[in-house]
């Protein structure tokens, strides 16, 4: 409560003690805003840096998918184990218990199939929804040398864009279509493209050899 007047004569202030701005602990990731810091540090371990993400977005494109057929009974056991859920507003809403403490990554792009093309996505999901549903993050399928890969970098960094007005981060997941080499050169290319335009952060494949610059 305030002091009285006059009845403290001086307060300590402690000038003699430098005041500590801590940096963040994600390479790139220092100058964004308090809320997308705070969003990242649920995602990813602040003590490691490292993150285990539990992705079950799949049948977004693929239907009824191996292994997903039942989420409560395959996915939800495994939850535990993981640091961080990505996956659709469907599966969010109708399965997962909302008393999880696991972060969430919303999948947010979409509108094609196994049956069509599926670099000709747009933007799904409006960024309400990710603010109603509390979510960590967003992503967003990123077709580097796609049939429309223009659309999907577009998709990306319009999500970016509304984001970052609510402190929402944006994942860029690359994706390799049947024709494209899942080789170091091509990630390089996609990773860089992804992190040039503005993605807070990059989902892509594990290459044994030679990805890193």
């Amino acid at each position: 409560m305030p002091d009285v007047d006059e009845m403290k004569e001086a307060k300590n202030y402690y000038t003699d003690i430098p005041q500590k701005t801590e940096g963040f602990f994600l390479k790139g990731s220092n100058a964004l805003d308090w809320g997308m810091k705070n969003r990242l540090a649920r995602i990813f371990n602040p003590e490691s840096g490292r993150t285990v993400m539990l992705a079950i977005d799949h049948g977004y494109f693929q239907g009824p998918t191996t292994g997903l057929e039942r989420i409560d009974v395959n996915i939800l056991p495994l939850v535990p184990y993981a640091d961080t859920l990505m996956l659709t507003r469907g599966i969010l809403r109708s399965i997962v218990p909302a008393a999880t403490n696991k972060s969430i990554v919303l999948r947010v792009s979409g509108g094609t199939s196994i049956l069509k093309e599926l670099s000709n996505e747009e933007i799904a999901v409006d960024i309400e929804e990710s603010v109603r549903l509390n979510v960590c993050a967003m992503a967003v399928q990123v077709f580097i040398g796609g049939e429309y890969e223009k659309q999907s970098i577009i998709n990306m960094t319009r999500m970016v864009d509304l984001g970052t007005r609510y402190g929402i981060p944006t994942l860029a997941v690359t994706a390799v279509g049947k024709d494209m080499a899942r080789d170091a050169r091509y990630f390089r290319l996609a990773c860089r493209i992804c992190a040039e335009l503005g993605a807070h952060y990059i989902k892509t494949y594990y290459i044994e050899k030679d990805l890193k610059p």
